[in-house]
């Protein structure tokens, strides 16, 4: 008989609308964070200049399955921690 103990981490992940329900930030918003998911994506500027993203997409906190777009709120608490100031 094998035992194993194995205990996998269980992972946060929600949509959009749970994120500020879940999150305990007071300056989240749905709206907040649709902006910062906006901001996420690779898109260029009316000189056809590239515009920098924030990170969101490249910290793994954004899952995009078709249409659908979920939040893994572990790693958008890592990527909220690395933008603190001071």
């Amino acid at each position: 008989m094998l035992h194993t103990n194995d205990q996998k981490k269980s992972v946060r992940i929600v949509t959009v609308k749970q994120v500020p329900l879940t999150m305990g930030y007071e300056w989240l918003t749905e709206q907040a964070l649709r902006h910062l998911i906006f901001k996420a994506e690779p898109r260029k500027n009316s000189k056809g200049q590239a515009v920098p993203t924030n990170g969101l997409f490249e910290s793994g906190a954004i899952i995009k399955i078709g249409a659908k777009i979920l939040i893994d709120l572990d790693r958008f608490d890592l990527w909220v921690d690395q933008h603190r100031q001071g």
